[in-house]
């Protein structure tokens, strides 16, 4: 098990605008992320959301292009990304990662360069987040991580999404997540945490919520209001 990136929980200075400490960034897990950067990104998709049913959105990434990498196949996490890069007036540019040098010759650490040249962003579905890590070091442009073997911060965010949707404010609600202690487990309950959430996971024998990352998330929900609890089946 790789080592977990260290989590954040100190408070965004108010005196800065977060719309500008985002700009840049990678989307590697949402432990990099804080409880006022996380609301803003949802409040920031709720106006854009509003924007583009109304026909109001103004193409804001006009002429940059997206690079998509998948290692794995893909249906939602595709035409997610193709849609929303369309609709903000930019380029997606899909890439099977079995057609690029990527593993194959060309180490990592070469191909962030090369697509650093090229590219305005990277979205990687990948096998290891090991690999997506490596990218992202030595990639001078930000790197998004479309699902790996730990982490699937986009799809969480979205679920986030659709609760405020539903229920509005999701400060101090209560979620329950019953299914394999997987990639979107963690993400999701990462998430929750930072939102001040009370959630229970509830995971098969076998299929257990990573340990070291329980610890951690636990630590961000106090710190946040919210709770997270562990129920394992036999």
């Amino acid at each position: 098990m790789i080592k977990l990136v260290k989590m954040h929980l100190s408070a965004v200075n108010i005196g800065h605008n977060i719309e500008d400490q985002l700009k840049g960034r990678d989307m590697l897990t949402l432990l990099d992320y804080t409880n006022e950067e996380i609301t803003y990104l949802l409040h920031k998709a709720l106006v854009m959301k509003k924007e583009t049913l109304s026909g109001k959105m103004p193409p804001i990434l006009p002429g940059k292009t997206l690079g998509m990498i998948f290692e794995k196949h893909s249906t939602r996490t595709r035409i997610s990304f193709e849609v929303g890069m369309v609709q903000l007036g930019g380029h997606a540019m899909y890439m099977n990662a079995r057609d690029l040098q990527i593993g194959r010759g060309e180490s990592i650490h070469d191909t962030g360069k090369v697509l650093s040249e090229f590219l305005d962003g990277v979205m990687i579905r990948a096998n290891s987040h090991e690999s997506v890590e490596e990218l992202a070091k030595h990639a001078s442009i930000p790197i998004i991580n479309g699902l790996t073997d730990l982490f699937h911060p986009c799809q969480a965010l979205a679920d986030l999404l659709t609760m405020i949707e539903v229920k509005g404010s999701i400060v101090g609600k209560r979620i329950a997540y019953v299914g394999d202690g997987n990639n979107v487990a963690h993400s999701l309950v990462i998430g929750a945490a930072n939102m001040g959430m009370h959630i229970a996971v509830a995971t098969p024998a076998g299929y257990e919520f990573n340990q070291k990352l329980f610890a951690m998330v636990q630590k961000i929900a106090a710190a946040n209001g919210g709770s997270v609890s562990n129920l394992r089946s036999g």
